[in-house]
């Protein structure tokens, strides 16, 4: 039946049915949000030393839609693991550089400064006070398209503390990562090496995989630039981690090391990369 050929009744009932969707429709367009109920933040509190500023809620508790798109698909978590990640299962000849503690003032920037004139990507694993303390390094950090992984809020010791304690040291660093470079962390550094139970559970819980190192520089120790480049030289091979430190002392050395090592690895045709979360 066309349009026209309706019978009187059927049109007033089709009259009143679009008068009812167009009322619902105002009703939605001129609704107040301020009355609207919404998911409120739960309040996070970091251990250890507050940061320069309030933290955001936590973005692992809280994923809103964004205007009428599809929700966020959520990360796909690691298994868990009994041990770190140790070296890159690689044939080639590929090493990562990773750097701890920071960022700091002093010294990341001079390393940043040569990844960037040898165009090489590496890992800082930092901790969440250091980051909030200097929010425009850590972001320079992602532009120049380093990985960016949790090193927990102030480095403490994790086996001596509490699953709730050890979850506010990851949940927190999390938080800052992410909030202050728009992507969550999927790699994670226990201090000192010091891995346990909890330690692989939530950093799994939280989307990392667990990285350790294959070549300790000894950096820490503070041994000088020459000391550093023996070791990096030493323990050069396809798939290692190298471990140095851009905080939590004079890195003076660690930067003139760096200076010195990176170009004559990439002359020997080694490749600095950065490891694939979903290839190890």
């Amino acid at each position: 039946m066309k349009d026209d050929q309706l019978t009187p009744g059927r049109r007033k009932v089709l009259r009143a049915a679009a008068a009812l969707g167009l009322a619902a429709t105002a009703g939605c367009a001129g609704a107040d949000p301020s009355t609207a109920p919404g998911p409120t933040a739960p309040s996070a509190a970091a251990a250890g030393p507050p940061a320069a500023r309030a933290l955001k809620p936590s973005a692992y508790r809280l994923q809103p839609m964004a205007g009428h798109g599809p929700p966020r698909a959520p990360r796909a978590l690691p298994r868990v693991r009994k041990a770190p990640i140790l070296r890159l299962d690689r044939r080639d000849r590929s090493m990562v550089l990773t750097f701890d503690d920071g960022p700091d003032p002093r010294y990341t920037p001079a390393i940043l400064r040569t990844l960037r004139e040898y165009d090489v990507r590496a890992m800082f694993f930092v901790c969440g006070e250091m980051a909030a303390d200097s929010p425009d390094l850590l972001r320079e950090m992602a532009d120049d398209g380093h990985l960016i992984g949790n090193h927990t809020w102030n480095h403490p010791l994790l086996p001596k503390l509490s699953r709730a304690a050890t979850r506010r040291q990851i949940e927190s660093t999390c938080d800052v990562i992410e909030h202050l470079t728009g992507e969550p962390p999927a790699w994670f550094r226990a201090p000192y090496g010091a891995w346990n139970r909890n330690a692989f559970q939530l950093g799994a819980e939280y989307g990392m995989e667990p990285l350790a190192w294959t070549v300790d520089t000894l950096d820490w120790t503070e041994p000088g630039a020459k000391a550093i480049v023996r070791r990096v030289y030493a323990g050069a091979a396809p798939g290692v981690v190298v471990l140095s430190h851009d905080a939590g002392g004079d890195r003076s050395g660690t930067v003139d090391a760096l200076r010195t090592y990176l170009p004559d690895l990439l002359a020997s045709g080694y490749r600095i990369t950065v490891p694939n979360r979903y290839a190890t």
